[in-house]
């Protein structure tokens, strides 16, 4: 199994806090012959419609000299997993979860903002220090 995220527990928390329950700790994936590891699944019971709506969590703390290249790794991760989750579990939504700072310094560059858009990345916005989701974006 892979490590986790510097930040995994405080992702973790934060959803817990918004109401998601954890059901996968790490969410094990098979893609064709390969075993793959989204950091973490999560559900929550929608009361009005009595569905569970789930989702998936990959987990990155850009914390490398270069925003660029960890950007360049977690979207590859991320088209990777959301494409085995399509084929496997297409009821599940993948979201990629990055730092507050990082999202307001990185991701409103044109390039971030153009390859987000065009690929479809949804996005949770997390406070690591206060374990809290600061934003969703869909």
């Amino acid at each position: 199994m892979p490590a986790k995220d510097l930040f995994h527990e405080a992702v973790r928390n934060a959803l817990v806090k918004d109401g998601w329950e954890i059901t996968d700790d790490p969410l094990a994936i098979k893609i064709g012959e390969l075993d793959a590891y989204i950091d973490l699944g999560a559900e929550k019971i929608l009361a009005a419609q009595k569905d569970a709506q789930k989702i998936a969590v990959e987990i990155k703390s850009f914390l490398n000299r270069s925003p660029l290249t960890d950007f360049h790794n977690a979207i590859g991760q991320f088209i990777n997993y959301r494409t085995a989750l399509e084929d496997q579990e297409p009821e599940r939504i993948l979201y990629l979860a990055v730092p507050n700072d990082t999202y307001r310094k990185f991701f409103h560059e044109y390039l971030a903002r153009l390859v987000v858009d065009r690929y479809e990345v949804k996005l949770i916005v997390y406070n690591a220090e206060e374990e809290v989701i600061v934003a969703w974006k869909n």
